[in-house]
């Protein structure tokens, strides 16, 4: 092969290489749900995040993307309890462990072992509360024994998943660059198919979301929007 023969080729494998990449990051449709093998896991509806007093609720620079995101998953929970489907919620609550021992009281340590001590959040018994319309009902799964920015760290989820033979999750919550995306992570390194549902997980920024959704995400699973997913809802596959 001489010199331009290798350059062609070289040039048509990168092509086909680029294509491949922008297909995978393309959200696809969601078709028809098989109910008995999907949940849908709602990550910290809690009101450290929303109640507007709450100071993770402050974080959250893009307010309309915020609140946009509430109300899509409001919805999807709606729907979601109306098919019986499989419900989580994935909450985080350290009010057992009010010193934060869990991270050695953050002396010393970085990131989110650091900063979740550092603003005392995560510990009163109000603020680690599911509000209305996420209060869980019975029969939804209260994720407990987490520890960690994935919901799956340390806590009973996967037992939950696996009893259960589910293998397809659907992710909604906050953030879309911290605790979804470390699940989103978690999930698909433990098997796991993982959705987010892009347009009710929110990022602090619209720039965070831009970023995770189209440089992240199909590396790990794939994403959707509500409107996709309620689509998929309204077909849903019941338990047989």
């Amino acid at each position: 092969m001489n010199r331009r023969e290798l350059l062609k080729s070289s040039a048509l494998a990168a092509l086909s290489l680029a294509s491949g990449v922008a297909a995978a990051a393309t959200p696809a449709a969601v078709g028809r749900l098989d109910l008995a093998r999907s949940a849908f896991v709602f990550i910290e509806f809690q009101n450290e995040w929303l109640d507007p007093a709450g100071p993770l609720n402050r974080l959250m620079k893009d307010r309309a993307l915020f609140e946009s995101a509430v109300s899509n998953s409001a919805a999807i929970l709606a729907r979601a309890r109306e098919a019986s489907a499989n419900i989580v919620h994935a909450g985080l609550t350290l009010a057992g462990d009010p010193d934060y021992l869990v991270f050695a009281g953050g002396r010393g340590k970085s990131g989110l072992k650091g900063a979740i001590p550092g603003a005392g959040t995560w510990i009163g018994q109000d603020r680690v509360r599911f509000p209305e319309p996420f209060t869980p009902r019975r029969g939804e799964f209260v994720v407990a024994g987490r520890s960690g920015a994935s919901v799956i760290t340390n806590s009973n989820l996967d037992p939950y998943l696996r009893n259960n033979r589910v293998d397809h999750l659907y992710l909604m919550g906050f953030a879309l660059h911290v605790c979804v995306e470390s699940t989103l992570r978690h999930a698909h390194d433990l098997g796991y198919e993982v959705t987010v549902v892009s347009d009710a997980a929110p990022a602090f920024t619209a720039q965070q979301q831009e970023h995770v959704i189209e440089h992240v995400i199909h590396h790990f699973g794939r994403s959707v929007t509500t409107a996709e997913l309620l689509a998929g809802l309204a077909g849903e596959r019941s338990p047989a």
